[in-house]
């Protein structure tokens, strides 16, 4: 299989090294990642400076093309220039702190598969729920189980997973659970302060994350140390309302104002 590794934590990340040293026995595998944290850049791409990708030697034997970009950017770069051939699946990750709810949307991350999916490419987001990992390469060995049923039974076009697990040993996993993506906001403010010049500026931070009761949300499955599995679709056409949409007096209405 070929596959293509990025992340959003910056080449030097373990996580991703764990990925590396489970499939590169196997597999055809490239790495290209950014070449420093570029953590909840969301789906920015870089459009007013040029892209630039250095080959990084990170330890014997393991190399990798380090990109002054985002993660997106490390995968248009990686699939339009990089690679000879278009990738069997996309993995991105292994991130510490989860990225389920509403972070999918802020995640680089979960981005950088949501790109390969626009291509057409079968792509995998993981992250652990927790910062202090002991236990990248256990994750890494499900993530390749996983990539081999993805493998043998394919991904609709325009659908990714996002897989979330909990920071502990595997062998204490209550389970997979096929979940559903939250969407409640959790508690956020900003800090106002004034710099040694007398000039304010603001910090950024939230509460404890807290997740919905319903037992199918992404994060309360992890909080049961579940793995949690989403299929997240690239199509946020909402056709409940499309069609009620078409019913609306748009027309009338802008008729009006002639």
């Amino acid at each position: 299989m070929n596959i293509l590794l990025t992340n959003d934590d910056g080449i030097q990340a373990e996580g991703l090294w764990a990925l590396f040293r489970r499939f590169a026995p196997k597999h055809f595998v490239t790495v290209v990642a950014p070449d420093r944290e570029r953590s909840a850049v969301g789906h920015g791409i870089t459009l007013h400076k040029p892209l630039r990708a250095d080959r990084v030697n990170v330890s014997p034997g393991y190399f990798g093309y380090a990109v002054n970009g985002t993660p997106a950017d490390c995968i248009k770069l990686g699939l339009l220039e990089i690679l000879d051939s278009k990738p069997d699946i996309v993995i991105s990750g292994i991130n510490p702190g989860a990225n389920v709810g509403v972070n999918i949307n802020y995640s680089g991350t979960v981005s950088a598969a949501k790109e390969a999916c626009l291509y057409g490419i079968p792509a995998i987001a993981v992250s652990i729920y927790g910062y202090e990992i002991d236990n990248y390469d256990d994750d890494a060995a499900f993530i390749e189980a996983l990539t081999d049923e993805v493998g043998e039974k394919g991904l609709p076009f325009g659908t990714f997973l996002n897989v979330n697990i909990p920071n502990i040993p595997m062998e204490e996993i209550a389970g997979v659970w096929v979940s559903k993506q939250g969407i409640t906001l959790f508690s956020e403010y900003f800090e106002k302060r004034v710099d040694p010049r007398n000039r304010t500026y603001y910090w950024q931070g939230c509460d404890s994350q807290t997740f919905e009761k319903n037992p199918d949300i992404d994060g309360a499955v992890v909080c049961r140390n579940f793995i949690s599995i989403t299929p997240i679709k690239c199509d946020m056409t909402d056709y409940k309302m499309l069609e009620d949409l078409r019913h609306w007096n748009i027309t009338k209405e802008l008729r009006a104002k002639d």
